[in-house]
């Protein structure tokens, strides 16, 4: 299939010149999906075994991440078109292109929820991912912490 190419219905818009943010990628993920095509259109915790490879400076903040069953992972779907406003998905209509799930986006930072299955040596082994193999990381977070859920209450019972 042809990612590039545009469907019917769909509005091209030009990336401002401008640069916002600094991002910086903290390591690559490791998946058996080579192409697009055979990218599973969400990832499964029962699908294939992957590797987050931190790189080495930031290997000492997984300190700890081990207590978790899930994380959320943050990555940077690198081969995706970022110019899109609307979209036509395979057997769709047309939409906008932030009430669509898909890799083409402005900012094509994608988040998939995956288990935890081991830690060795700064890579974390996860199921749940559904990304090209070499996709940049850009973050790691618990899907539920304790500190965030007692500021949560907090917060809530000061309302």
């Amino acid at each position: 299939m042809d990612w590039q190419a545009t469907r019917p219905g769909e509005t091209e818009a030009p990336l401002p010149a401008r640069n916002d943010a600094h991002l910086v990628f903290i390591g690559r993920i490791r998946t058996p999906f080579a192409t697009r095509d055979q990218c599973p259109r969400r990832g499964s915790q029962d699908g294939p075994l992957c590797r987050i490879e931190l790189d080495p400076a930031f290997r000492p903040a997984l300190l700890g991440v081990e207590a978790f069953d899930e994380l959320d992972i943050l990555y940077w779907m690198h081969e995706a078109r970022r110019d899109l406003l609307t979209q036509t998905p395979r057997g769709g209509t047309v939409s906008g292109t932030f009430a669509l799930r898909s890799p083409v986006r402005p900012n094509p930072i994608a988040l998939s929820r995956v288990k935890l299955e081991g830690v060795e040596d700064g890579v974390l082994l996860v199921r749940g991912l559904d990304c090209l193999d070499g996709t940049p990381l850009v973050d790691i977070k618990p899907w539920r912490c304790p500190h965030s859920a007692a500021r949560a209450e907090k917060s809530h019972a000061a309302s």
